[in-house]
């Protein structure tokens, strides 16, 4: 099966995003906030699938199909509600995660994390 992130462009979800609520005449219920909390209750119900799981019993979950049915659509929840949170504040998402590499890379150096990781 090919793969659609070979192939899709951040700006293609956030088109398709935009268009899905305003179709549902949704936009006008997606502040700030409410898109905040909704990406941390939609985070915590993708956490919900791997709880009381060992780290073991969590990396076998590909294994199952409905379960990573049910994955694949908590994690576009997620990523559905940081797209529209980008939108409404008008923010370039592209930049706010390249930034934030090159952050982590200044504050986390390669190098000294590859010496330092622990099992």
């Amino acid at each position: 099966m090919r793969k659609a992130d070979d192939n899709t462009v951040v700006k293609e979800l956030i088109s398709s995003v935009r268009e899905f609520l305003r179709e549902r005449d949704w936009e006008r219920f997606h502040n700030p906030k409410d898109l905040a909390e909704s990406i941390c209750i939609e985070a915590a119900e993708l956490l919900q699938l791997f709880q009381w799981q060992t780290p073991v019993e969590a990396a076998t979950f590909i294994e199952d199909s409905l379960k990573v049915e049910e994955l694949q659509h908590e994690l576009a929840d997620v990523v559905i509600y940081c797209l529209s949170l980008a939108n409404t504040l008008e923010l370039d998402l592209t930049n706010c995660v390249l930034n934030k590499l090159r952050i982590n890379r200044e504050k986390y150096p390669a190098e000294i994390c590859r010496e330092n990781a622990q099992p």
